[in-house]
């Protein structure tokens, strides 16, 4: 699983030329999913994501997490984290996982994230066209890959 996490002033995703969600300040998370992940890898990341110390404290460190400043979390599914430049110009997405897969994680993900973030929690719609606006503070941008854990 990886994901690009972004501390924000605010962020919305638009659906259909109207908004689905929006957040104010906390963090964007976008998530990709492969084949190989799973329960392990939704808990790791989700622990990540909630107790990630990238907001300033008092002093302007960094020390405070989302959960810290009770903070929101707006979540979009993006495959295209998977992709691969590796030959030719044209992306491959051979690593991203198939819908009917990547859907049930992505609805684990979200459930688990609920149940152990005691603030707002919101997404995306699987596979929809979205548009995402964000004020990203600092800027702030976090890759995260479960199976490498740095």
């Amino acid at each position: 699983m990886r994901t690009i996490i972004q501390r924000v002033s605010n962020a919305s995703v638009v659906i259909d030329s109207g908004e689905r969600n929006a957040i104010g300040q906390g963090l964007l998370v976008f998530i990709g999913i492969e084949d190989s992940d799973g329960k392990e890898d939704i808990e790791w990341l989700c622990n990540k994501i909630i107790r990630l110390r990238i907001f300033g404290d008092e002093a302007g460190l960094m020390n405070l997490s989302v959960q810290d400043i009770h903070g929101e979390i707006l979540v979009i599914s993006q495959f295209t984290l998977h992709a691969s430049t590796r030959k030719g110009n044209r992306p491959s997405f051979i690593k991203a996982s198939k819908p009917y897969h990547s859907e049930d994680i992505y609805k684990r993900f979200l459930q688990h994230l609920q149940l152990e973030y005691i603030g707002t929690v919101k997404s995306g719609e699987f596979g929809a066209h979205m548009k995402i606006h964000l004020i990203n503070d600092g800027p702030v941008t976090i890759f995260m890959d479960t199976k490498r854990k740095e």
